[in-house]
């Protein structure tokens, strides 16, 4: 299996209504290939692989989609609102209550 279609794999396992981090991610697939998680996920073709869920290790909005504009992190944020996260500014408020431990 490609390291792409791990990192969907596992993204698949995160529940609706909680996060998870690219080196969580990672550390699940037993790599420290953060960076190629992040970039896996940017060119998920699959509707299916819920990767608005995966946050960076600061817990932040970084990315959505293969972009980083403004346009992208609102469209973004807005699901994630939609699915009960709250922020503040770009910064997830409680983290450590929705963060989907993968291990």
């Amino acid at each position: 299996m490609k390291f792409s279609e791990r990192v969907y794999e596992i993204c698949k396992k995160i529940p609706k209504g909680r996060l998870s981090t690219y080196g969580e991610i990672g550390k699940a697939m037993r790599t420290k290939a953060y960076r190629s998680v992040g970039r896996a996920l940017s060119y998920n073709p699959y509707a299916k692989v819920p990767c608005h869920i995966v946050l960076n290790s600061k817990v932040e909005l970084h990315g959505f989609k293969g972009k980083k504009d403004e346009i992208a992190l609102k469209s973004k944020k807005e699901i994630l609102d939609r699915e009960g996260i709250k922020f503040k500014g770009n910064l997830v408020v409680n983290f450590k209550n929705v963060f989907y431990k993968l291990r």
